[in-house]
């Protein structure tokens, strides 16, 4: 056990190790007697999933919060591109509309947060996989299914946390909730949803990439999506040709789903929409996702 947890990776493999003689006791089961009768773990118990995906998942939190990129990249320049979004359109989206550009702003840029850590996050496993991390994590004594688990419990997490900073700048600058507090909580956890669904396409193609660049040109991806949504301006202002691409795209469904939670609208039917995206990509991906991490853990 000494030596798989010694190399650069020995910070990161050594919240693992610690769980076995907690769990010896239920765990450990004896094949026989005899010198060449070594103690088994049993650590793919569903018992042990919940445990070793908490203990992974904090040993990601706190890489992330020592990572100045992945801090900036996930809190700081959202922020700053919210305030320049404001500046920049706030005049003429009020003329339209009637309200705050910040009912459309503020929930397209916490979706562009949400996107550009989960760039970060994925570039930080391929990093991982060519370091040899993963394949130490994947010969210890834990759950087969807790790393994989745990990138996506620390993702949903970043994902919320990106989402309260990007609101508490946002009023701020004068966003405010109209439907009441429920309406409020219930807008917090939207951008969760959608966002765990590019966080697993992200995923994906860092686990089957040599290098960083399928995983970088999802920018683009995001990019279109903030330019060709509601978010920015109203569905009117777009050209007729290209509304029903703009309306029906998830980020739209998004933006609308929030902008109906905090000053009022149609919230239903975007919602749906938001989930069955969601759902249909994790879906596809689901499998092809698990068979890549199992490879790149045995590297």
């Amino acid at each position: 056990m000494t030596d798989l947890a010694s190399g650069p990776a020995s910070s990161d493999t050594r919240h693992v190790t610690e769980l076995w003689p907690a769990d010896a006791a239920e765990t450990r089961r004896t094949n026989g007697e005899g010198r060449h009768r070594m103690p088994q773990a049993w650590e793919n118990s569903p018992r042990r999933l919940l445990l070793h995906t908490w203990v992974l998942t904090a040993r990601i939190l706190r890489r992330w919060s020592r990572d100045v990129s992945t801090m900036t990249q996930s809190l700081a320049m959202p922020v700053v591109l919210l305030i320049t979004i404001n500046i920049v359109f706030d005049d003429g989206v009020s003329a339209v509309t009637g309200e705050s550009a910040l009912y459309g702003s503020v929930p397209l840029i916490a979706m562009i947060g949400t996107m550009t850590g989960a760039i970060t996050g994925a570039i930080g496993v391929m990093r991982e996989r060519d370091d040899g991390l993963l394949s130490r994590l994947w010969v210890m004594p834990v759950h087969r299914g807790a790393g994989l688990l745990s990138r996506l419990a620390a993702d949903a997490i970043r994902i919320f946390v990106t989402t309260l900073v990007i609101m508490a700048a946002g009023m701020v600058m004068g966003f405010r909730f109209e439907q009441g507090l429920l309406s409020a909580v219930a807008w917090a956890f939207i951008p969760v949803i959608f966002g765990m669904a590019f966080s697993v396409v992200v995923f994906l193609l860092a686990l089957y990439s040599a290098n960083t660049i399928a995983v970088e040109a999802t920018d683009l991806l995001a990019a279109t999506t903030m330019f060709f949504c509601t978010g920015l301006v109203p569905l009117s202002q777009y050209p007729d040709w290209i509304q029903p691409v703009v309306e029906h795209q998830p980020v739209s469904y998004v933006v609308e789903t929030m902008r109906g939670l905090s000053i009022g609208g149609p919230v239903l039917q975007p919602f749906l929409g938001t989930v069955a995206w969601s759902v249909g990509i994790i879906a596809v991906c689901a499998v092809p996702l698990a068979l890549g991490y199992r490879r790149a853990s045995m590297r």
